[in-house]
């Protein structure tokens, strides 16, 4: 499912950001176009791949919005919404007249949640209420950037706004070469004997997490392992792979934290398949060189029998950011 950023804009300015980087280097101004949605639904509709995901920054700033929406929902694309939730009056009230009734199966949100004891007031209210109208049609999503966290308060948004049953459990990941608040590498052990915590309260509330890509399968013991498949019916993955997305100026890049890394054209490609292997091949020639984030992912089985890639490929391209350029030309460019 490709990522199509609507706009570099936001309404926040979190401190894990990975998309900051790309946002402060785009012109603020930027924003998709009827003609560059049409070609890129034209582009999609002849891979055959029929799911899209809209991000920005905040899509809802964009004016066309819900247009956009309607319009990839005629021509039968299933579409995924990433938002904070915060929207102005104008945008909501049109959103929620035209979109609050579409089937779910067609439509459907990620609302990327912060703790509400470090968000002002404002913020809060503005989620509230989408959550109230858009509940039904929304998974939560949080992001992981400190190896102490909480979530207790994502259960009480599940049950008071009838929320999917599902966290999407996102993991900050370091932009090669600029700062950026993540979980450091020394510490994520630590931050998975925090998530598994959280598994019996989670069972007894029948909620599933989900991993986004990144979460290095080692930082967890054999028996915790057992224990996410369990509890995710064996639906569980630590994957780090390409997830194309496609910039406002129709630029593509193989994901958010190597937004500035071997960025192309999307007019360079023939099929979504041919950007999903141009950046396949490359990220194979990273880990040729590293791995994974950890010494012991060179000899991992794990990672033999691709289980797990040996978590972001961000860290890796850490390795090469001081270094003199001996290896592999991509890595560098």
């Amino acid at each position: 499912m490709a990522n199509i950023l609507l706009t570099q804009q936001c309404v926040r300015s979190c401190p894990y950001c990975f998309a900051k980087k790309h946002m402060a280097d785009s012109e603020p101004d930027d924003i998709l176009t009827w003609d560059n949605l049409i070609y890129i639904a034209d582009l999609m509709e002849h891979s055959g791949e029929m799911g899209v995901s809209l991000l920005g920054g905040e899509p809802t700033l964009h004016p066309n919005f819900v247009d956009f929406v309607i319009y990839l929902l005629e021509r039968k694309f299933h579409v995924n919404v990433f938002t904070s939730g915060i929207m102005g009056e104008k945008m909501f009230s049109e959103a929620e007249r035209v979109l609050s009734g579409i089937n779910p199966d067609r439509l459907s949100f990620v609302c990327n949640v912060n703790n509400p004891d470090k968000s002002p007031f404002s913020e809060l209210e503005n989620v509230r209420r989408f959550l109230k109208t858009f509940g039904h049609l929304t998974t939560p999503g949080f992001n992981i950037y400190k190896p102490d966290f909480n979530f207790d308060f994502i259960f009480q948004y599940i049950n008071e706004f009838g929320m999917r049953r599902h966290i999407r459990l996102g993991l900050a990941h370091p932009i090669p070469g600029k700062h950026n608040s993540y979980v450091p590498i020394d510490k994520m052990k630590q931050m998975a004997e925090k998530l598994i915590a959280y598994l019996p309260v989670m069972e007894r509330l029948k909620i599933k997490g989900g991993f986004d890509c990144g979460f290095p399968l080692c930082i967890f013991s054999e028996e915790q392992i057992g224990r996410l498949f369990k509890h995710n019916s064996g639906r569980l993955s630590f994957g780090c792979g390409p997830a194309i997305d496609i910039g406002p100026d129709m630029s593509v890049w193989g994901c958010f934290p190597l937004s500035n890394t071997h960025k192309k054209s999307i007019y360079e490609f023939d099929s979504m398949n041919d950007i999903r292997n141009y950046y396949r091949d490359i990220h194979h020639k990273v880990r040729i060189e590293v791995a994974g984030i950890f010494d012991a992912c060179d000899d991992c089985i794990y990672r033999e029998e691709q289980l797990c890639m040996g978590g972001c490929l961000a860290h890796s391209y850490n390795h090469f950011i001081n270094e003199a350029n001996i290896r592999f030309k991509e890595i560098y460019q």
